[in-house]
């Protein structure tokens, strides 16, 4: 019996394989990987309403709007959250926890699909802290309410519970009376076009990180659009693939708190397709480095649904030089994965920068490149990969090899092998010996 938490019926080509491991993949692969991750959230959507019988007026009227307006119910239901609070909600239904009340928000896509598609409709749905938020659009406030309705038609939509009503405005992404938008982050340059939506309100948006507990002000969220221009400025010219596949795969960015000590950070989440979180952007490298690393998760996580590449985990650890702690297999991929997407950014960008910038972008290519190599040749060696997994590590390898043999001037490589020392000191003295496997590759 397929599992309702894949996606079946989707089979990879040999070439979208070879090109995503390569480290990019084109057009067909982002095709393909977006098609998956709808196909799987249509399936957890059935499966919630075979599971939860109350959700039916939800799930019907979400199948009026897809046959009026096919886009409009799309956007909703490709939202990264829908993905979490779908695979969240069919896991607690699937435990036997039938009176879930995650369940409740079917009727909230089905509300926001009908906003979107200014369908004639009606529905009761739930309120959570005070609020009702609709996937991909915003949250009515409606302090004190326990229960709600939100209305929608060709003039308009409105949100009301206890003594309040909210206006949907016309254009949902910004803020009105009582309405808090998903707000638009934009950028353009020679041409090219990116939107995305700065959620920083949703209950499902990144789990497993520590979030932002606040909406952030005005003044903060145009800091953020200033350093995302610069950062698509930066890209457009020369990071022709990192561009495209940002444009095609990315939706929403989700503020995170900095890490303690300072330093800056990003998350993938694994049913949040198309989203992505990080602390405040300091300058537009950060911003566009954040994309070539955190769209090769995005792509990993999205084929991972498709076609296996690991094997179940035998429990065996091994060293990842970006983390502090020994990993298993799968997280081993993850890392090799998003490194070569850093490795090929500070490849290209090396060329363009001058005086210590110059040797920091040598200095990080040289460094994520070797350490990426390193780790792919400890995959090939671990016999944790499925068949695809060793076509696909085989392709990571060719690509970084090929990488090894480009010259990088004289202080940037001792920098990036001094660096790389350091942290293997670390390690040891946290871990203790390297893995056998590793002391051999």
């Amino acid at each position: 019996m397929t599992s309702p938490h894949t996606a079946p019926g989707r089979t990879v080509p040999d070439e979208i394989l070879r090109a995503l491991a390569a480290g990019s993949g084109g057009n067909a692969a982002l095709e393909l990987l977006n098609a998956v991750q709808h196909g799987k959230h249509l399936l957890l959507v059935r499966h919630i309403r075979a599971l939860a019988p109350r959700t039916a007026t939800g799930y019907d009227l979400l199948k009026e709007v897809q046959k009026n307006d096919r886009e409009a119910a799309d956007r909703v239901l490709r939202y990264p959250t829908v993905g979490v609070w779908a695979w969240r909600t069919a896991r607690a239904l699937e435990d036997g926890r039938s009176d879930d009340p995650r369940a409740d928000g079917m009727a909230l896509l089905a509300a926001a699909a009908a906003v979107r598609a200014r369908f004639p409709a009606e529905i009761g749905v739930p309120v959570r802290d005070g609020a009702v938020t609709l996937p991909s659009l915003g949250r009515a406030l409606l302090p004190g309410a326990t229960t709600a309705r939100v209305r929608s038609g060709p003039h308009g939509a409105a949100v009301t519970g206890g003594d309040a009503s909210v206006a949907v405005p016309a254009d949902p992404h910004r803020d009105a009376p009582g309405w808090q938008a998903l707000r638009r982050l934009t950028a353009e340059s020679g041409g090219r076009r990116l939107d995305l939506l700065l959620d920083d309100h949703d209950p499902y948006r990144m789990p497993g990180t520590a979030r932002l507990g606040d909406r952030l002000p005005e003044a903060e969220v145009e800091r953020w659009r200033a350093t995302l221009r610069g950062a698509w400025e930066l890209l457009v010219p020369r990071h022709w693939t990192i561009c495209a596949e940002t444009a095609a795969v990315l939706r929403t960015l989700s503020p995170l708190p900095a890490p303690e000590g300072g330093g800056q950070s990003s998350a993938t989440a694994q049913h949040a397709f198309g989203g992505i979180g990080l602390s405040e952007p300091p300058h537009r490298h950060f911003f566009a480095v954040t994309f070539a690393h955190e769209v090769q998760h995005t792509k990993l996580t999205a084929l991972l649904d498709a076609v296996p590449l690991t094997a179940p985990d035998d429990g065996a650890r091994y060293r990842a030089p970006w983390r502090d702690d020994p990993r298993p297999v799968a997280g081993l991929l993850q890392g090799a994965y998003a490194h070569l997407g850093i490795a090929g950014f500070w490849r290209r960008q090396r060329h363009h920068e001058s005086g210590d910038m110059a040797t920091y972008a040598h200095t990080c290519f040289a460094r994520w490149r070797d350490a990426a190599l390193w780790v792919c040749r400890t995959l090939a060696a671990s016999g944790g990969l499925t068949p695809h997994g060793r076509v696909f590590v085989a392709g990571m390898t060719r690509t970084l090899e090929d990488w090894a043999a480009e010259p990088v001037p004289p202080a940037a490589l001792a920098a990036a092998r001094a660096a790389e020392a350091r942290r293997l000191a670390d390690w040891r003295e946290r871990n203790g010996p390297l893995p056998a496997l590793q002391r051999a590759t």
